[in-house]
């Protein structure tokens, strides 16, 4: 029982996710404050040529505004930095709390985010005002990739002992 700690701030975070999730986009549209906070003006002679498809949309300061353009890529940036946290956590809870290897724990870690990406996606779904897209999905996968980039660098930093203390070191 007292592994179950471990996970503790892994359900935490999806909690977070999941009530974010629920929340309608209409009270989580940043727009006004970055229209009203911000001069974003400098921006546009920046992006004014940029324009893409997304989830069946254009995404360009034309379509959006200045404001509706800089919003779409902290929200995206948002799913990926969101999920590799959630990803970080996971690893963490299957180290502290499992004998599996350090390649199996990586491995089920970013499965585990997957897993829970698309049924926060599918949640997205039965919530007002809010569509699930698979590739919110992906972005998600991503910021777990990256999470599992970063778990490997730490991982082998260590094995090389560049982890520990200078006093620690061997001599060569």
């Amino acid at each position: 029982m007292k592994k179950f700690i471990y996970w503790i701030p892994a359900i935490v975070w999806m909690g977070i996710i999941f009530y974010s999730s629920s929340t309608p986009y209409e009270e989580q549209d940043v727009k006004p404050l970055l229209g009203n906070w911000i001069d974003l003006s400098g921006l546009i002679p920046l992006f004014e040529g940029v324009s893409f498809t997304y989830h069946y949309s254009e995404v360009s300061i034309a379509t959006l505004g200045i404001a509706g353009f800089i919003e779409f890529f902290i929200r995206k940036g948002a799913h990926v930095t969101v999920f590799l946290v959630l990803t970080v956590l996971i690893y963490h809870a299957i180290r502290k709390t499992t004998r599996q290897t350090y390649q199996s724990s990586i491995i089920t870690a970013w499965i585990a985010t997957l897993v829970y990406a698309i049924s926060d996606e599918l949640h997205q779904g039965i919530t007002p005002n809010r569509t699930p897209y698979y590739g919110d999905v992906f972005l998600d996968g991503t910021g777990g990739l990256i999470a599992i980039i970063l778990i490997s660098i730490v991982h082998f930093l260590r094995s090389c002992n560049y982890g520990r203390p200078i006093k620690n070191r061997r001599k060569r």
